[in-house]
């Protein structure tokens, strides 16, 4: 269990208690003086099997501000973080809509933080924004004069949405509107992979020019370039605190670069091949990249040391996932199989073998008891992470399919297909 920094209870008063279910905490709202403030209490090992009591007693030991006379809100706070772990459990999906979304092959999409809209990208040279409920089109992005590659929501505010082209720049919209608010440029060739940070203050877009770039998103300037890399960056991310991004590069190498300053704090060295994906693990001490030399690598962000290289697949590996609490990560590689491993360990728990075809994407669900694998062999599959069982083929699509995404509630699944179209699965 963590914390944040402590407050003083001199004059300090809990004034109430909110959820967060994935990963699961609690988020402490109390008062300090007469300014109101937020302390979060990570519980990232709440499982359907903890103990409620036993975890709401080590909350009051080591939390200042939740007292004994809090003990029966709390039990009703817990059992539902409790239950939302476990929803997932026996779900079976159902094709909801087959979207012909565009007029060329998608490259990507993505949800909002609630689910109820998400987005594609498409070699059509825009983005489309859609209502995962009807299934209708909401808005068409348009106005790059290439591909459109790489598509983010600013989660969790979800009212902006961030699209990088093969045209070298990237552009920032209003996701209620489709207005256009600004279109960042500075990159020399194509725009392949971006993120916003948490806070949604900063872009961060990586290219085939080597370079990384930071954008402010208030005024949609640079913000700095982080310069280090001899080959084109393919992947990055920002940790959860938003202080730190990074970056994975067909120089072989990841780069972890401090935010606030664009200076490099650690180069990731040791595959022996192009880094193809990158992650933080929600505390941020940890990174994993997965690597065409087959491997995939944990890293210790505080040293920058590698903790270990987790090997087993036959081909390159193509995508790897951190689950939400960061206690599992997941390997997708183009042998066709998806590999899952225990982080405190490091241990393979399972392989995770059935597919035709090589998976270029894979995504924990939520509450992290499910999987969900994107191959070239037209199909997705659902997993059992406990078990490493497939539990369904999600078949229809009838071409390779490149992306695939659960909603923040683990009850949708969206599939982007080079068929030109996107499937809506409903649980």
């Amino acid at each position: 269990m963590a914390m944040n920094a402590r407050p003083s209870t001199a004059s300090t008063k809990l004034k109430k208690f909110l959820l967060r279910y994935y990963p699961p905490g609690l988020i402490l709202e109390y008062e300090q003086g007469a300014i109101l403030k937020q302390k979060v209490v990570d519980l990232l090992h709440l499982t359907p099997e903890s103990d409620v009591d036993v975890v709401i007693t080590q909350i009051i030991r080591a939390e200042p501000l939740v007292t004994e006379q809090r003990r029966g809100a709390l039990q009703k706070l817990l059992q539902k973080l409790v239950d939302k772990q476990r929803t997932d459990r026996a779900q079976e999906f159902s094709l909801f809509k087959v979207l012909r979304a565009h007029i060329l092959p998608l490259t990507n999409c993505a949800f909002n933080k609630s689910g109820d809209k998400f987005i594609t990208g498409s070699y059509d040279r825009t983005c489309k924004v859609w209502d995962t409920f009807t299934g209708e089109e909401l808005q068409t992005l348009e106005g790059h004069k290439n591909v459109v590659y790489a598509i983010a929501f600013n989660n969790p505010f979800g009212d902006k949405i961030v699209t990088g082209s093969f045209d070298k720049t990237c552009k920032l919209w209003d996701a209620e509107t489709g207005q256009l608010y600004y279109t960042l440029r500075g990159h020399s060739t194509e725009i392949v992979c971006l993120s916003f940070n948490p806070q949604s203050t900063t872009i961060a877009t990586g290219s085939m020019d080597n370079t990384a770039k930071l954008w402010d998103v208030e005024t949609g300037t640079e913000v700095c370039t982080l310069l280090g890399h001899t080959a084109e960056i393919v992947s990055l991310n920002f940790n959860a605190e938003g202080d730190l991004i990074v970056t994975g590069s067909f120089d072989h190498d990841s780069k972890v670069w401090d935010v606030r300053t664009g200076r490099c704090v650690h180069t990731l060295t040791g595959h022996r091949g192009e880094v193809s994906s990158t992650q933080f693990n929600y505390r941020g001490n940890l990174c994993v990249s997965g690597s065409i030399d087959r491997t995939s690598r944990v890293w210790d962000i505080a040293s920058g040391r590698c903790m270990s290289v987790c090997q087993g697949h036959l081909d390159e590996v193509l995508d790897v996932v951190f689950d939400n609490t960061g206690s599992k990560f997941v390997s997708a590689s183009a042998d066709g199989t998806a590999k899952v491993y225990d982080v405190s360990s490091f241990d393979c728990l399972h392989t995770l073998s059935g597919h035709d075809g090589e998976i270029s994407k894979v995504m924990f669900s939520p509450q992290g008891t499910r999987l969900v694998t994107a191959s070239s062999d037209k199909t997705c599959r659902l997993w059992d992470v406990h078990n490493g069982l497939c539990e369904q083929v999600l078949e229809g699509h009838t071409d390779e399919i490149f992306s695939v995404a659960f909603n923040y509630e683990g009850d949708a699944i969206i599939s982007g297909s080079k068929d030109n179209t996107c499937r809506i699965w409903r649980a």
